[in-house]
């Protein structure tokens, strides 16, 4: 027998990288804020109304919380535009490559754009003993990208792009200088 060696041994482990971990089968009281990769099999419990939330980019988009649960606890499930409506009350439902996510400190259960919801057959008794959502998780700071014209650096000569680098800006004359130092400038 051949050994695998050169380009083929290459092309085959191209496609093996830590990104493309499979996901892992989850009870709901084991999730916690960390949780992604995770499938999740639950029943539905309730859904609210959707309601419009303002997005990154000035778009607004619509979130529903639907209340699932299996026979170890619940959890909230956000479901964002396309998916609300997809599921009602009473429906048992198989959530594939979900994650956690913390809102104001709560865990939220969401399918993102490589996840999938769909309604399952399968019989599932229900346990509301514990609601994961309702624990408050210590949130940890968000962090920004620096390089922008933002908070951090960015390149400027003195320091970041916000209100400081304006205070500084000396060829403006501004506010904060006293009205002698502006004798004599000229103003364009």
């Amino acid at each position: 027998m051949r050994s695998k060696t050169g380009r083929i041994a290459m092309e085959e482990s191209v496609g093996t990288s830590a990104e493309q971990q499979p996901s892992v089968e989850t009870k709901v009281k084991d999730l916690t804020p960390q949780s992604k990769r995770v499938d999740v099999l639950a029943k539905c419990l309730d859904v609210s109304d959707p309601k419009d939330i303002p997005g990154k980019y000035g778009n607004t988009r619509k979130v529903a919380e639907a209340t699932v649960a299996d026979e170890t606890g619940a959890v909230v499930l956000s479901l964002w535009d396309s998916q609300i409506g997809s599921i009602t009350k009473e429906d048992t439902i198989q959530i594939r490559n979900g994650y956690v996510s913390l809102v104001r400190g709560h865990m939220r259960l969401n399918v993102g754009k490589y996840g999938s919801l769909e309604k399952s057959d399968k019989a599932l008794e229900t346990s509301t003993a514990i609601n994961m959502s309702d624990k408050e998780h210590e949130q940890e700071p968000r962090r920004f990208r620096s390089g922008g014209g933002g908070g951090g650096g960015g390149g400027r000569r003195y320091g970041g792009g916000g209100r400081e680098h304006r205070d500084r800006d000396f060829g403006s004359g501004g506010d904060d200088r006293p009205k002698y130092m502006n004798k004599g400038r000229r103003r364009f």
